[in-house]
């Protein structure tokens, strides 16, 4: 080969392996859709709702908006899903980003979670309080009561949130915390079983074995009779406790047999792939190994919306 021909294949090879890296240094999640992000988040919002008094609506549509349905730089690089910046005594991790101002400061946080319970806390201050006087399911006053308190400087930011709120019925979830304070009870047996003693916290001793999952989380096994307000009274915890470390939906039933975690889950197993038996769910292998439904989507990507096949193999960690 002349010394002008090798020349030129040092080159095209140089460019190919920098071409290489520069891919690999690219992060490689997918486009999160709107329907995808509101499927993923819709329980905090809901739990953050409970806790903080902001309807569920906003707080995702807030979400979506501010975080492009999760694909912002913000998003994936800081778990900054409403835009905080780095003001008000931040004293955690930042990242810097051009905004208002160039190389403006947002907070980082460790998880996503964080970032949702950031946002409620932001809103406890004062200027934020006359929000707290408009009913939870009011989104459209909540949507202008935000531009006023000068969360947002466009001065369309009420009608986009109040659009993508409409646009995807988001106002539904604002009606569930009456469901989460409910004790209307949820049996682990037949309807046709008469309604449980209504038992005092103090003289529930030992109703239940408290066991430790092999990712060290608290649990209880169901047995007949049993309800979701039992279970949190019992363990003097809040039903929306219950239904966020669960990740549990109005339409989930008590079956004696099942887990019910007293604790959050994590967001990996100590093992590392679990093999899928005929009929599971995410949902199951969730409850299996104690890891949260989305972080099962994060470490198997393409699963999400697609029914698991037995046999195949689901990434744990």
């Amino acid at each position: 080969m002349s010394t002008k021909g090798f020349r030129s294949y040092f080159l095209l090879f140089t460019v190919s392996i920098c071409a290489s890296v520069q891919a690999l240094a690219q992060p490689s999640e997918r486009t999160i859709s709107r329907n995808e992000y509101i499927e993923m988040w819709k329980d905090e919002a809901i739990s953050q709702m409970v806790k903080y008094n902001i309807p569920a609506s906003i707080t995702l549509a807030q979400g979506i908006l501010e975080s492009a349905n999760g694909n912002s730089e913000l998003a994936k690089y800081a778990n900054n899903h409403f835009g905080i910046k780095c003001y008000g005594g931040w004293t955690g991790e930042t990242i810097n980003k051009d905004d208002d101002q160039k190389d403006d400061c947002f907070r980082k946080y460790l998880t996503a979670d964080e970032s949702f319970e950031d946002h409620s806390v932001f809103l406890q201050k004062s200027r934020y309080q006359f929000l707290y006087e408009y009913d939870i399911t009011d989104y459209e006053a909540w949507a202008k009561g935000l531009k006023k308190a000068g969360y947002a400087t466009n001065p369309k930011y009420p009608e986009l949130l109040i659009n993508l709120i409409e646009q995807h019925e988001l106002y539904k979830y604002d009606k569930m915390q009456a469901e989460f304070d409910s004790k209307d009870p949820i049996l682990a047996s037949e309807p046709a079983i008469t309604q449980p003693l209504e038992i005092e916290a103090s003289s529930m001793v030992n109703v239940h074995m408290t066991e430790l999952s092999n990712n060290k989380i608290k649990f209880v096994t169901v047995k007949k009779g049993d309800t979701y307000y039992k279970i949190a009274k019992e363990f003097d915890l809040g039903l929306w406790q219950l239904y966020k470390y669960n990740e549990l939906t109005k339409e989930d039933v008590l079956m004696p047999g099942d887990i019910i975690y007293l604790q959050p889950k994590k967001n990996k197993a100590k093992e590392k792939v679990h093999v899928v038996q005929k009929g599971e769910t995410m949902k199951d292998i969730s409850q299996m190994y104690g890891v949260k439904v989305k972080k099962l989507y994060k470490h198997n990507e393409g699963v999400f919306g697609k029914d698991l096949e037995e046999g195949q193999q689901i990434n744990l960690k």
